[in-house]
């Protein structure tokens, strides 16, 4: 063989060699790379947690196939969440409680979204501190219908003057509406609700309010809110239908939808005489 083509040979061989060697190095230090990230990279514990297997209207009751555990990463967890580490037996325990707000699957469910299921459905939606009283609607009376429970509405009070003609006056202002006869959530398939009562979530000042226009009125309208004013307070009261409340020596008479007061010693001496 000629010295040239010794040289050429040598030379490839070397070449070939080197290229061996690059890619041996080069496959080790991606083999590295790849053991480092599957190093950082460690699946966070998680923990059982109680949530809806579907959605759950207010009202309706929670049975073992609308509630489901669903594993939430341990950092995730927050105070009352419903774990079964915690709870292990919720599924039977929470069997039939009654739903007080709306829950969406997927959602946790939560201790102050539901009510003990041995309660009566109306008294478990009431918050604490509230009262559900009842007022006649119409469809003229009720925003054609388009009030659905949860909705929110002013009260307006609507009565004769001394000139024949009439008085307005918004009695109670961003009231929830609880039911509407006996039905406490919307159906689905119901754009409008009409009925001849309108159950209303009141403190006890606003349901003595609402009695007594309702003696006072020629009418009680229902006006619906957006759901945006849903976190605004229901602040305006007409207190000045109770002004004679409190005071021993005022007696309060209602009358041909007039308020009258009289003085008890003054009532007491006209029936002596």
């Amino acid at each position: 063989m000629k010295p040239a083509r010794l040289i050429i040979l040598t030379v490839a061989l070397l070449a070939a060699g080197a290229a061996a060697f690059l890619a041996l190095k080069l496959t080790g230090r991606e083999r590295v790379v790849e053991l480092q990230a599957e190093t950082v990279i460690k699946k966070e514990p998680s923990i059982n947690v109680l949530v809806a297997a579907a959605n759950l209207p207010v009202g309706s009751r929670l049975t073992e196939e609308s509630m489901r555990w669903t594993g939430f990463p341990e950092g995730s967890i927050v105070e009352g969440f419903i774990t079964d580490q915690a709870r292990p037996e919720a599924l039977t325990e929470l069997k039939d409680a009654i739903i007080r707000m709306p829950i969406f699957e997927g959602e946790p469910i939560r201790p102050e979204k539901i009510a003990d299921a041995s309660g009566a459905i109306m008294s478990s939606l009431l918050p604490s501190g509230k009262r559900a009283v009842a007022a006649d609607i119409s469809v003229s009376t009720s925003a054609g219908g388009f009030i659905l429970p949860n909705d929110r509405v002013d009260v307006i009070m609507v009565k004769k003057d001394e000139q024949d003609g009439y008085d307005t006056e918004t009695i109670l202002s961003n009231i929830r509406v609880l039911a509407i006869d006996q039905e406490v959530q919307e159906k689905d398939d119901a754009k409008t609700f009409v009925g001849a009562t309108a159950t209303l979530e009141l403190t006890p000042e606003q349901a003595k309010v609402l009695a007594v226009a309702t003696q006072m009125a020629d009418r009680l309208t229902l006006a619906l809110r957006s759901v945006a004013d849903a976190q605004e307070p229901d602040a305006l009261v007409a207190k000045h239908l109770l002004s004679g409340e409190g005071n021993r020596n005022t007696i309060q008479i209602i009358k041909s939808g007039v308020i009258q007061k009289m003085n008890d010693a003054k009532t007491s001496s006209e029936q002596s005489q």
